[in-house]
């Protein structure tokens, strides 16, 4: 997988969608099965308010896989 910078005290994730400074809570995994093998996992980040365009964007061309909070990805990498 595919590691989403983690957010300290003074380095905050901003989101993915072109143009946005919004701090990220969101991590949207996705994968293109043409290039890249079934378990590998691209990730891109989402405000609130970009969250669903960029999530459509993904599944629309069959590459979204998860959506989940921000906080939930980086607990689930720290239990890696």
């Amino acid at each position: 997988m595919d590691s989403v910078p983690t957010a300290s005290a003074s380095d905050v994730v901003i989101c993915s969608a072109k143009g946005c400074r919004v701090p990220a809570v969101w991590v949207l995994a996705w994968n293109n099965p043409k290039l890249h093998t079934p378990e590998r996992r691209k990730t891109w980040v989402a405000c609130d308010e970009h969250r669903e365009h960029l999530s459509r964007f993904l599944d629309l061309r069959g590459f979204l896989k998860d959506v989940v909070t921000l906080a939930e990805w980086e607990r689930s990498a720290a239990d890696r």
